[in-house]
């Protein structure tokens, strides 16, 4: 039988000791967190760790203990992680409920700070990795291959990578299809990739010759099954009619989408997503740091590419929602990373969000998403401080 650990308990505890003592419960103040929940060290996106709470002695600790690296950043009950996992649309892959993005390996993290990650990732109950052979010049597949030679966790781990981009093979014609895979099957030091992604739509070749060369792949071996990243609706469903006449369908959609970021997905995708049966992995899951709340001027915005993004989001629209997260933040002593996060595992068809991190200690508040369910009450919320955007 699965065990479980309850946490956002300090809340229920008040109310019940106000209860027993018959006072009158204080009015609540929703006022805006201080950002202390937002000041990791080096980067200020995914908050301090909360000091731990005192042990029970009657609980299990260390290895024993289920909640792990989560602490008390979960709401209602926190299953052991082989009860978190969930299956990829109709495939027979089984994935933690956030999966592990990597486009830092091998650029502002060199190899030692990125198998740290990982380690960290997979001792949390992890084994969804995305990468793309494009990140970092390739760079990062072969961080993430020769960690996986050194722990020998190949087996256990569901490897996402992406084509198309990288400038060695670009775009999706048949035979840089074919020698994109055959590259990352190099860097990654395995002899398939579980979830294949074209990582653009590449609209000067026929969508048919791609779904051929993959097609092919997947007959060899090479490839177990595949998926899309910025297609639209009206790509999908053609796509979905070739696959009709005996070629592979996409099984997983990669889109943009966040709190700050939603009306592309919801206006046409979510429909189809839902029409077709595809799970879906929303990337920019964090708005580049900005739902993390780690941002709150310009002042602390570097000038460059990401800051600019970040700066993007600094309205009105994205002040009231910072404002609503502090809430529900303090309210389950959560970080806003969390909360973000778990915002999106509410929604339907949404399989595994895609979160980055730079530090292992990072990867707290991304994985206590996870476990972390938001309330009804919650969700409106957050939908109506983003509505129309």
């Amino acid at each position: 039988m699965a065990q479980f650990v309850r946490v956002g308990a300090r809340k229920r505890q008040e109310e019940e000791e106000t209860a027993r003592s018959g006072r009158q419960p204080e009015a609540l103040e929703h006022s805006p967190h201080s950002g202390e929940i937002s000041g990791l060290s080096q980067i200020p996106e995914l908050g301090t760790r909360t000091a731990a709470p005192e042990p029970d002695p009657r609980a299990p600790t260390g290895a024993e203990s289920p909640a792990g690296a989560y602490g008390a950043a979960a709401a209602a009950l926190l299953p052991l992680p082989d009860a978190m996992r969930r299956r990829v649309a109709d495939t027979d892959l089984d994935v933690f409920p956030l999966a592990l993005g990597t486009s830092m390996f091998g650029w502002t993290l060199g190899a030692t700070a990125a198998e740290a990650v990982l380690d960290r990732y997979r001792e949390s109950g992890g084994n969804f990795i995305d990468t793309a052979d494009s990140y970092a010049a390739g760079r990062s597949e072969q961080l993430i291959g020769s960690w996986l030679r050194r722990t020998g966790s190949r087996d256990a781990t569901v490897l996402c990578t992406k084509i198309g981009r990288n400038p060695e093979n670009l775009g999706l014609g048949a035979t840089g299809i074919i020698r994109a895979v055959e590259a990352s099957l190099t860097r990654l030091q395995t002899d398939h990739i579980d979830l294949l992604t074209f990582h653009l739509d590449d609209r000067d070749v026929h969508l048919e010759e791609s779904l051929s060369a993959v097609d092919s792949l997947i007959r060899a071996g090479a490839v177990r099954y595949l998926a899309a990243s910025n297609f639209t609706a009206e790509r999908l469903l053609e796509a979905r009619v070739l696959a009709a006449n005996g070629l592979p369908r996409f099984r997983v959609l990669q889109s943009h989408y966040n709190l700050m970021h939603r009306a592309e997905y919801e206006t046409s995708l979510a429909l189809l997503a839902g029409a077709q049966g595809l799970a879906v992995m929303p990337y920019f899951a964090l708005a580049n740091g900005f739902l993390a709340g780690g941002y709150r001027s310009r002042s602390m915005i570097a000038p460059d590419v990401r800051g600019m993004r970040i700066a993007s989001h600094l309205t009105r629209r994205g002040t009231r929602l910072l404002t609503v997260m502090d809430r529900i933040a303090e309210d389950f002593d959560v970080k806003l990373a969390t909360v973000a996060l778990a915002w999106l595992q509410s929604k339907r068809n949404i399989c595994a969000p895609v979160a980055g991190v730079s530090s292992p200690e990072q990867l707290d508040a991304v994985m206590a998403a996870a476990t972390f369910r938001l309330s009804r009450a919650d969700i409106i919320d957050l939908d109506r401080a983003t509505a129309g955007n």
